[in-house]
This record gives C-alpha cells, sequence and structure tokens, in this order.
C-alpha cells in the first residue's frame, strides 16, 4: 500500500516541467505560451506519468523507513564508543535496520 499519492500535477511537471497549467475538478487546462511549438501532455501520458511516479515512490519504501529509523540512531556516538571499547553496537544498529527492511 502507497503511503504518497502522486497527483497528477506532479506527473505534468515530471513530463514537462516548463509547461503552464491549472487543474479544477480533475480537469487539466494548459495555459498558452507564446512561442509554444510543441504540444502538452495527453491525459493518457499524464496518467501513464502517474502509475510510472507512483511505482518509483513505492519502490524506494525500505530506503525511506531505513533512513528515518537511522535518523534514530546517535551514529557518531555509537561509533565513537565502539572504537573506544572495541564492540561493535554501531554496525549491530546498522544491520538489524537492514534486516528489518531488505531491498526488494
Amino acid at each position: 500500500m502507497s503511503i504518497n499519492t502522486i497527483r497528477k500535477s506532479d506527473a505534468i511537471v515530471s513530463l514537462d516541467a516548463d509547461c503552464q497549467f491549472s487543474i479544477s475538478n480533475d480537469v487539466v487546462s494548459f495555459l498558452p505560451l507564446i512561442g509554444n511549438t510543441y504540444s502538452n501532455p495527453t491525459l493518457a501520458e499524464i496518467d501513464a506519468e502517474v502509475i510510472r511516479l507512483q511505482a518509483v515512490y513505492d519502490s524506494q519504501l525500505y530506503a525511506r523507513t531505513r533512513k528515518a529509523k537511522y535518523d534514530l540512531l546517535n551514529q557518531d556516538e555509537m561509533r565513537y564508543d565502539d572504537v573506544k571499547n572495541s564492540t561493535t553496537t554501531w554496525v549491530d544498529a546498522i544491520d538489524t535496520i537492514k534486516a528489518a527492511h531488505p531491498k526488494p
């Protein structure tokens, strides 16, 4: 299950960062640009990009979860204590997080 939901606006910007648009009631309207010689993304292209971006986001859940767990550790102090005490608490903590949240 996805935590984040990619929006149409995210997909449009991903497809063309320069295009100007508005979205109202889930209807996309592109604003004309002077000298625009290309076509704006189609609804099918936007929908496909939403799906692609959501898949990319979902595939990185393990990395976001790991980072949140790593951020809870006082890693500098753990490494210092390991050097001073000849222990492996930092490596053990990192290994535990990686085991709990493996790469797919």
